[in-house]
């Protein structure tokens, strides 16, 4: 999983640097607006997968951390991905899917929060 969230963050880079020249002057200033939103999202969430794929077994299991990354990266996938095309086809209807990554995003960060507060050992007083 650390690859995929490594070559995700590389794309998102990439994306961003698209967008800075190669949007600058052919889209509306709206959708450039969109277009930076996405990549916002695209670079935390990539550097969030990379970190849930590296905690170690004694913080999270390894079957939880590859569920929560997986769930992560294909949630950025649909979020950012519906953006991106709305932008680069001006397809609107478009933005009505984007929702749902965000809806998982939000998923994978409490199943995260879960996770780790299911391990977590409180000492008694």
């Amino acid at each position: 999983m650390p690859a995929a969230a490594a070559l995700l963050l590389a794309l998102g880079v990439g994306c961003g640097a698209f967008g800075a020249h190669a949007l600058r002057d052919s889209v509306p200033h709206e959708d450039l607006l969109i277009w930076e939103k996405s990549v916002l999202y695209h670079l935390l969430h990539g550097l969030g997968a990379l970190v849930i794929g590296g905690l170690p077994a004694t913080v999270l299991s390894t079957g939880s951390r590859a569920r929560i990354a997986a769930l992560m990266l294909l949630s950025l996938l649909i979020f950012s991905g519906s953006l991106y095309a709305l932008v680069l086809t001006g397809v609107r209807w478009l933005g009505a899917i984007t929702p749902v990554g965000g809806l998982g995003l939000i998923a994978s960060w409490l199943a995260l929060s879960f996770q780790l507060l299911k391990g977590c050992h409180i000492p008694e007083n």
